[in-house]
């Protein structure tokens, strides 16, 4: 049996256009984001001394720099509801490296991610300057990590999960995993802090694969990138910002977890349906 996060959608195949506009995308894409990062390095300069461990200034430049990509890459970007202001965190579903933009586009946020990240090629350099606080899934080093998140939840940084643990096909809500949400209960945190949950949507280019945009298991960035880039016809990213929940409402972490991926799988197209392993019904990953 093969299971979903196995099955690999063939490519399709770039022609002599496809590889003009990669290379033209790509070298904007590429200018944007390096010259973003080094507006964002030299602001840190400023920032760091005078306002460590908060980012005031920073974060504006990692928004603009994310809504920038959108037009780059002639993919449409439409975000309904409306981010909270409350102190707390985001939790969303996670599909592809592309949440990374579009999350960042639509609101300015922290991200938690798994402290392989920070190893990756490009990617890991980006997030380490951009704030992320990377977690590890040592049991040793669970209340560090608590005690991080803690400060930073208390300095208003409104850090964003990925409740799933992973990335998925795009068309599915994976189970959601609650350990992380420990931290919202810890030293009467609960009393001030919510959590909005919040729904990312890829809508594959017209004739593509449904799974389009998505990114996981052992698939390598550089391929799907190059893919991306090349497309002539873009799709769409919708974003989903749903009512904030007040943390001392539930129980605990586990209640609030259910709650969190109740609310984001009713707002998905597909339902979240498919179980971790279980194979969408038939026709579902047709062209569109």
């Amino acid at each position: 049996m093969t299971l979903w996060k196995d099955a690999h959608a063939p490519p399709p195949p770039i022609r002599a256009a496809g590889w003009l506009r990669a290379l033209t995308r790509g070298l904007v894409l590429g200018s944007v984001v390096y010259l973003g990062l080094l507006i964002l390095l030299v602001l840190r300069l400023i920032e760091a001394p005078l306002f460590s461990p908060r980012r005031p200034l920073t974060p504006f430049v990692t928004q603009l720099v994310c809504r920038a990509a959108f037009p780059i890459l002639r993919l449409r970007i439409s975000v309904t509801g409306t981010p909270m202001t409350q102190r707390g965190a985001i939790v969303a579903n996670h599909s592809s490296w592309l949440d990374i933009f579009a999350l960042n586009a639509a609101q300015r946020i922290t991200f938690v991610s798994k402290s392989e990240v920070a190893g990756w090629p490009g990617i890991g350099w980006l997030a380490r300057a951009t704030g992320t606080v990377f977690i590890t899934r040592k049991g040793t080093e669970a209340k560090r990590q608590q005690e991080i998140f803690e400060e930073r939840l208390r300095i208003g940084d409104q850090l964003l999960f990925f409740p799933e643990g992973t990335s998925s096909d795009a068309i599915r809500v994976l189970p959601f995993k609650s350990a992380l949400f420990q931290a919202f209960y810890t030293q009467e945190l609960d009393r001030i802090l919510h959590i909005q949950p919040v729904t990312v949507i890829y809508h594959a280019p017209k004739g593509q694969d449904a799974r389009f945009y998505g990114w996981w298991g052992d698939m390598d960035f550089a391929p799907h990138l190059l893919i991306t880039l090349a497309a002539r016809r873009q799709g769409r990213v919708e974003i989903i910002f749903h009512a904030p929940l007040a943390v001392d409402h539930y129980a605990g972490r586990k209640a609030l977890a259910a709650a969190c991926e109740a609310i984001i799988r009713g707002a998905h197209p597909c339902g979240g349906v498919f179980a971790d392993g279980a194979e969408p019904p038939a026709g579902i990953l047709g062209p569109h």
